[in-house]
């Protein structure tokens, strides 16, 4: 019988040094394979220590990612079992004012680029 894990438990390993994930219910610790990640440590990193079924699934890993995950499973996530913060990204302040600032300055680059290219035709 496979070791249940709670969501607290699963939370708690969420650094480079102790990393795990859920996936489709299953606890995979996968910090040995943080530098193999073919998307990066970054991504694999942000998805430390919660369900990541999601972000799993929307990259669309190959046959051959999954078959790494059975070597890698640590438990069982417990049934039921929920986050006891859960928070979207968007409603995390630091990450809404990058969001914010890098959405102005995707309409500040082209515009000043634009019209920079129109002062040169008019004044060239």
């Amino acid at each position: 019988m496979s070791k249940v894990i709670s969501y607290a438990e699963l939370q708690t390993n969420n650094t480079k040094e102790n990393l795990w994930v859920a996936i489709h219910g299953k606890v995979y610790n996968v910090t040995k394979f943080i530098d193999e990640h073919p998307g990066g440590d970054e991504v694999i990193i942000s998805e430390g220590g919660k369900n990541a079924t999601e972000a799993f699934e929307d990259v669309g890993h190959s046959d051959e990612a999954r078959g790494l995950l059975p070597d890698l499973l640590v438990g069982e996530l417990e049934q039921g079992s929920t986050p006891s913060k859960a928070k979207k990204a968007s409603s995390n302040p630091a990450v809404h004012s990058a969001v914010e600032k890098g959405s102005n300055m995707m309409y500040f680059v082209p515009l000043t680029l634009l019209g920079a290219y129109f002062a040169w035709r008019f004044y060239g």
